[in-house]
């Protein structure tokens, strides 16, 4: 496969450290590109799970595993300041809408605004390079 989004979607109440575990075993795995919505919140119906993000953003840096910034605004995972602790750790981003629908593309503007409020540059997200580029960070070249 040319991209890996590794994302939990299931018992999202495991004690921190177990969570925690879950997310390092997924980046660690070298078929993983990118985890997708790291914290699992869904506005207004469910909190992020409980895990220790300074482990997971230096586990993906070390293995260049990319942040999903999930665009939908049900979700706008990360948030701006887990946003600002990604690019303090070196963690590249991708923007993405989680589109499940074409008429969910433009909702790409939200993850667009999320990573400017964290001070994101172009350079911080891999879905601005060319798609050839795109797809060597894709294989941990970033």
């Amino acid at each position: 496969m040319d991209i890996v989004i590794a994302s939990v979607h299931s018992v999202f109440n495991q004690e921190p450290a177990k969570m925690t575990d879950r997310l390092l075993k997924a980046i660690s795995n070298p078929n993983t590109s990118i985890i997708g919505h790291p914290t699992g919140r869904i506005l207004l119906r469910r909190d992020s799970y409980g895990f220790d993000m300074h482990a997971v953003l230096t586990a993906a840096a070390k293995h260049k595993v990319a942040m999903e910034q999930n665009a939908y605004p049900d979700r706008l995972d990360l948030n701006d300041a887990n946003l600002r602790q990604a690019k303090q750790h070196g963690v590249k981003i991708v923007i993405n809408t989680d589109a499940h629908h074409t008429s969910h593309m433009d909702k790409i503007r939200f993850g667009v605004l999320q990573a400017r409020r964290a001070w994101l540059t172009k350079d911080d997200v891999l879905n601005t390079l060319p798609a050839s580029k795109f797809a060597k960070a894709m294989k941990h070249s970033w």
